[in-house]
Formats: C-alpha cells, sequence, structure tokens
C-alpha cells in the first residue's frame, strides 16, 4: 500500500530577518537629510514594530522607509498589521504594526473549503495555526499547492514539510 504524501500551509515570519530590516531602517532614519533634528524613531517589540515621528507626514516617509527595508529581505507585507497612528509624549505621533503569524481560525475554515470545493484528491485539517495537507499523489498536492497560491486569503502563505 502506497503512504500518503503531506505538506503543511504555515504563514510565519522570518524574526532575524525582520530585525535586519528594522536596524537598517533606523540607521537609514539616522543619515537622510530630511530626518534631521527629526524625533523619528522605528523599534523592534517581540510581535510588533513601534514607529515614531513628528508628524503623519514623516510617519509616512518612515512607513515607507521601513516597507522597503522588509521587502529586500524577503518579508511580505502581508504580514504587517497597521495600527492607527496616534499622538504621543513630545508633540510626536506614534504608531503600532503587529507582525502577523500563524493561520486564524477562519482563514484556515475558508483555505480548507477551497481544497474542499476544487475537487483534488486531498484532505486537509487544521493544527492549531497551520493546515495539515495529505494526499495518495503527489501531483495533487502539487496540484492544491498552485490552486492556493492563485487564491487570495489576505495573508502571505508558506508550504513546508512536503513529503
Amino acid at each position: 500500500m502506497a503512504k500518503d504524501s503531506s505538506f503543511d500551509i504555515v504563514s510565519k515570519v522570518d524574526m532575524p530577518e525582520v530585525t535586519n530590516a528594522v536596524q537598517q531602517a533606523q540607521k537609514e532614519l539616522v543619515q537622510r537629510f530630511d530626518f534631521k533634528n527629526s524625533k523619528s524613531s522605528i523599534k523592534l517589540e517581540e510581535d510588533k514594530i513601534v514607529l515614531i515621528s513628528d508628524d503623519d507626514f514623516k510617519l509616512t516617509n518612515v512607513v515607507d522607509i521601513l516597507e522597503s527595508k522588509l521587502v529586500k529581505r524577503g518579508i511580505s507585507l502581508r504580514a504587517l498589521e497597521y495600527g492607527k497612528s496616534q499622538a504621543a509624549a513630545g508633540d510626536t505621533v506614534r504608531q503600532e504594526v503587529k507582525l502577523v503569524q500563524g493561520i486564524v481560525q477562519e482563514k484556515s475554515k475558508l483555505i480548507n473549503k477551497v481544497l474542499k470545493e476544487s475537487k483534488l484528491k486531498v484532505s486537509s485539517s487544521i493544527q492549531g495555526d497551520e493546515i495539515r495537507v495529505t494526499g495518495k499523489n503527489k501531483d495533487d498536492l502539487q496540484a492544491a499547492i498552485a490552486l492556493l497560491r492563485k487564491e487570495d486569503f489576505g495573508i502571505e502563505l508558506q508550504f513546508i514539510n512536503f513529503r
């Protein structure tokens, strides 16, 4: 009897790369002429990035700098969830950017539904914040990956442990 093949669908952020991107963005803020004498900063705190700047216009530039560094390091901007910018101490504005990790329950159910409706001979099961997809035929699994890559679930998906 042939053994089933499987792969896992996850949504993870490479934290060392995020750390590097934040450090590069901070360095660029220090060097840029338009941020001279500015109170702008970017700090990484566990699962969020805190942006501080003088006003909303400068904050938008800080966001642009951060996003360009993240993209260069291969971090998807879909992994970011922006909070509202708020007034902070010393005439500054502050914005928190949450790093989204894992697949939330309703997205997992949506992914399962798409796989079921596709009529591919695969089965999927939700395991915490990831999804395991199994099937007898590796071609079916690859077709499932191709199908999920075409769909837009609003989050970045990675396919790991293909065996």
